[in-house]
């Protein structure tokens, strides 16, 4: 054995993905052929719909299959600046738009770019699994702040203005939440916008989840485009796998400031060269063609999300908000007297249920789970955690 060392680069210590971990065990249980309810996926369970599929393939017959520039060819960055604009009400140069392969390297180029040892990143939680880890990476340090289910697992406004030092580099709003499925109400967004531009932080804007909200009364907004002030300060992420169910595609984007997305563009060059050509055609039919396949998968998430939550929420000692997006439930199993990683790994064990801790998501009280699945198997694994929780 030889006695060569892992480098001091915060890279060489990030954590594993807790929940592709948890997808992983629930498949060798499957393949072992054990009958699993798999609550642990952070992806539709529908296909992607067949204009996609044509227009990737008909890419590949006429041979786009070469490099294209690094922040993706400009027909589909066009299609993006459209979206923004018609969708989420702010206007972005083409120029300012990274495409990626997929949202989550969106996240790790535009927090690695920005961010650096002595910085401050300002992380709600509960949080995605990968914010922190992308946070490490860059070497800042992450101010985790809390959020109460109370109040709909919003950020607390004056939490976040005593948080703010002069170290405070970012904000990592996302919203519709993974893993809570809570959604912003538009005046938060706008309040927390004037807090960016007074204190003059950055924010990144995770709106991966923002097609999948089921209630009038928290609908998305996108923080930039409350003003043009804000507009300046925001890093706005999106992809193309939840709305128009693409996750093994792996494409995604981003809209920065000018000066930031440059760097940004050069960071990309130097890691991926640029998103996988034919792919990027997928994802310009997926934004120019029929919308009524986002809107069918839209449909049955709500009616799901309406029999998980009526299911979930009855169990005695289980508490839980109704989420509003997303397609995740987060529940608390703190009354069982278990941290969540005993509660999912006996969960599993016992009733072949997979969900995901919530100490990966900075709330070790709570369990995620999906209802990326069917209907049957959202009323057979909530019978199997009623089982598993009343033997507790």
């Amino acid at each position: 054995m030889n006695d060569l060392k892992l480098s001091e680069c915060p890279m060489a210590f990030l954590s594993p993905s807790e929940t592709l971990a948890i997808a992983a065990k629930a498949k060798a249980l499957k393949d072992a052929g054990e009958n699993v309810c798999s609550m642990g996926a952070g992806e539709p369970d529908f296909d992607t719909p067949d204009h996609i599929k044509q227009a990737a393939i008909d890419a590949l017959m006429r041979g786009e299959t070469k490099y294209t520039p690094a922040t993706g060819i400009p027909a589909l960055k066009n299609a993006i600046a459209e979206k923004f604009e018609t969708e989420n009400g702010f206007k972005v140069e083409p120029s300012r738009i990274i495409v990626s392969p997929g949202a989550k390297f969106s996240g790790f180029a535009a927090i690695c770019t920005l961010c650096g040892p002595g910085d401050e990143v300002i992380l709600p939680a509960p949080y995605w699994v990968s914010y922190t880890e992308m946070i490490k990476s860059s070497g800042a340090a992450a101010v985790v702040l809390e959020c109460s289910p109370e109040n709909n697992y919003e950020l607390d406004l004056a939490e976040l203005e005593r948080a703010v030092t002069p170290r405070t580099k970012l904000l990592i709003l996302n919203s519709p939440s993974n893993p809570t499925g809570a959604v912003y109400r538009p005046s938060t967004i706008e309040k927390i916008a004037e807090i960016a531009v007074r204190h003059n932080f950055m924010v990144l804007s995770d709106e991966i989840y923002e097609k999948l909200v089921y209630d009038l009364e928290f609908t998305h907004k996108s923080i930039a485009s409350v003003s043009p002030e804000v507009a300046e300060l925001t890093i706005t992420v999106n992809g193309f796998s939840k709305a128009y169910s693409m996750p093994g595609w792996r494409l995604g984007y981003l809209a920065a400031p000018k000066w930031l997305a440059s760097r940004i563009a050069a960071f990309q060059s130097h890691t991926t060269s640029n998103p996988t050509t034919f792919v990027q055609y997928g994802g310009l039919a997926a934004l120019k063609g029929p919308q009524e396949p986002v809107e069918k998968m839209r449909k049955a998430f709500a009616v799901r999300r309406d029999l998980i939550y009526s299911l979930i929420s009855a169990i005695p000692g289980v508490k839980t908000i109704r989420p509003s997006g997303a397609f995740y439930l987060f529940f608390d199993v703190s009354s069982f007297g278990m941290d969540s990683t005993v509660f999912v790994d006996k969960l599993l064990e016992v009733e072949k249920v997979a969900g995901v801790p919530g100490k990966a998501f900075g709330s070790p009280n709570c369990v995620r789970i999906s209802y990326a699945c069917s209907e049957d198997t959202i009323r057979e694994a909530a019978k199997r955690i009623a089982r598993f929780c009343a033997s507790l």
